[in-house]
């Protein structure tokens, strides 16, 4: 987090005619959040990075763009535009990561390492609605949204195991064709049936449509859009939001979008062992919280650890073909790809919430509980279904970082055409006055 601060500052330093570098907000724990802004255009560009705390390839991909704008008029004199470059929006999360940020990148490394707050601690969530937004961070994004009413917002996130994809509010023809463009040159997999978009339309191979908020069960929030977020906010004064999606560790599985040979006993066998894992971490947690009182920072482990445990078993039933959930809701027509990431998902739940037991053990000092060899066993069986069953690949920061860059630089073109041709048109979906509900039934 000091090194993208730093960085930021002698990028300034260099180009001081282009850039600036000023505190917008304070996180939780009075880590500044820091806007690099690069050109001088009227049409501003808002670019976040680090809403999720275990994502930091977004950092990097912000002093990427940042070079390019410079480097390249088209992007900032030529497009009337502005750059706004949030570094991190959630640096504290960040900074319980530096476990595994510095390498080597394992998969055992980063799951023993990992970090995520719970679900009502993400700054882009806004499940009580902008009005009563708490978190600092929140409350700091939605005033650069009301600040700088961008005709185009970019989030960066990262997938841990799979491979890449864009959501976006609003259909951004060609799009899809530039991402698979990318994808191929830089062997990265697109993610043609993404576990967080299950139930959402698709505009193209790897290109989501975010379904408009609605109130509901923020445990599904991910998949339904239950709640709304700064994803969507914005929508009133026209903006587009892409949020892009770049995997640390590829799975080809994920780009095979063929028929499956057997749907249902694939399912099955995902929500048996989803269900299995999460018995075995109910059994760990329940012999270990006791332990847990003098634990510094127990609180930040244990919520996301109880949310996890809290949507697995509501996952486990809306995935097994022999299992009524209540819902109602049948499950959508799936490829393969579908299935190799319901398969990567519930993989990632329960690794998840090991390494966050994990590190709750070994802040007691000891072992008290007992409970360690446990942990161990789940980390590792699953790392080796990533690693062999699922033939998870490494694929460095570098390409991680352009990917991202590239999908970004495709947003903002294709945006800013949407852009100009709304105002010719007099869009009345444009401009600050038409002002989108928050909420929908």
């Amino acid at each position: 987090m000091d090194e993208l601060g730093a960085r930021a500052a002698a990028f300034v330093a260099r180009h001081p005619r282009h850039a600036r570098l000023r505190r917008v907000g304070t996180s939780r724990a009075g880590h500044p959040l820091l806007l690099l802004s690069v050109g001088h255009g009227s049409r501003q560009v808002l670019v976040v990075a680090g809403p999720h705390a275990n994502e930091p390839v977004g950092g990097a991909t912000t002093l990427r763009l940042a070079e390019r704008a410079v480097a390249d008029p088209r992007l900032t004199e030529g497009a009337d535009a502005t750059w706004n470059l949030l570094l991190c929006v959630d640096p504290d999360g960040l900074r319980r990561n530096e476990g595994w940020l510095t390498g080597p990148y394992t998969l055992g490394r980063y799951a023993r390492n990992f970090f995520r707050p719970g679900f009502l601690e993400q700054p882009e969530w806004l499940p009580d609605g902008p009005d009563r937004a708490t978190l600092p961070e929140t409350r700091t994004l939605l005033a650069l949204q009301e600040e700088l009413r961008p005709f185009l917002q970019c989030s960066l996130h990262g997938v841990d195991v799979g491979g890449g994809f864009v959501e976006l509010t609003h259909d951004l023809p060609g799009l899809a064709q530039r991402v698979s463009h990318t994808a191929a040159r830089l062997g990265v997999p697109r993610e043609l049936g993404a576990y967080d978009t299950l139930y959402w339309p698709d505009l193209g191979p790897a290109v989501y449509r975010i379904p408009p908020p609605r109130r509901g069960d923020f445990t599904a929030a991910i998949t339904e859009a239950a709640v709304d977020s700064t994803w969507c906010h914005p929508r009133r004064y026209g903006t587009v939001t892409a949020v892009v999606e770049a995997p640390m560790w590829g799975v080809a599985a994920v780009s095979d979008g063929s028929p499956p040979a057997d749907r249902d006993a694939v399912l099955r066998a995902v929500s048996r062992t989803l269900r299995h894992d999460t018995r075995r971490l109910h059994r760990v947690l329940a012999r270990l919280r006791p332990h847990l009182a003098t634990v510094p920072e127990a609180a930040h482990l244990l919520a996301p650890v109880d949310d996890y445990l809290l949507v697995c078993p509501r996952l486990a039933d809306a995935w097994d073909p022999d299992t009524d959930d209540g819902t109602g809701r049948s499950l959508p027509p799936m490829n393969t790809s579908h299935l190799a990431a319901l398969r990567l998902a519930g993989r990632r739940l329960s690794l998840r919430t090991a390494g966050l037991l994990h590190q709750l053990v070994t802040r007691t000092g000891g072992d008290p509980a007992g409970v360690l060899p446990e942990l161990d066993r789940l980390v590792d069986e699953g790392c080796a279904d990533y690693r062999d069953g699922c033939a998870a690949h490494w694929i460095p920061v570098g390409r991680q970082v352009e990917y991202q860059t590239r999908v970004v630089l495709a947003a903002f073109e294709l945006a800013g055409r949407r852009s100009a041709a709304g105002s010719r048109t007099g869009d009345p979906g444009r401009g600050p006055e038409a002002a989108v509900p928050m909420h929908r039934d």
